[in-house]
């Protein structure tokens, strides 16, 4: 977290339990027009909280010195933290406090590192790497919407099976 203010140590364990319980860790395709290929990996830890309850949010936002809050139209309040180094460095910092999120977790720090590593040049072996990334985390992952086939990922990155 860099130049950012530096939690505690029991600060961190309550934002990991926090996480945890409210949150959700996340890595997503995202069309781009503005990019070669037209995709781009996008990884996000996202806080949930019913707006009543919100200062927590703000709470955590300074404490990490981190990331932007948003409020939907359902009453609900999001504190989002996206870009793969930044998730990457955070998720590092949580892991030894993560309870329920530490396979979802070590999931996206190994994608982290592989997005580092690449500068946006990704071969056919690390896009297949991310896809599978993709699916694990998805089967693990609580979510309301459909999820899609491993094929169907591929597909969308241009791959094969």
């Amino acid at each position: 977290m860099g130049s950012r203010p530096r939690a505690k140590r029991i600060d961190l364990a309550y934002i990991a339990g926090f996480l945890d319980g409210d949150g959700s860790l996340m890595l997503q395709i995202k069309k781009r027009n503005d990019i070669k290929n037209k995709k781009r990996f996008m990884l996000t830890i996202c806080f949930y909280q019913d707006r009543r309850n919100d200062k927590v949010l703000v709470w955590i936002r300074k404490k990490l010195g981190i990331g932007y809050i948003s409020r939907r139209n359902d009453g609900i309040t999001e504190l989002r933290i996206n870009g793969y180094e930044t998730v990457g460095k955070l998720l590092k910092t949580l892991m030894p406090y993560l309870k329920v999120k530490k396979r979802q977790a070590e999931i996206l720090i190994k994608s982290s590192r592989m997005l580092r590593k690449s500068k946006n040049k990704l071969d056919k072996e690390t896009l297949k790497r991310l896809a599978n990334h993709i699916y694990r985390l998805q089967t693990i992952n609580y979510t309301t919407k459909r999820k899609k086939s491993l094929e169907e990922i591929y597909s969308i990155l241009g791959l094969t099976l």
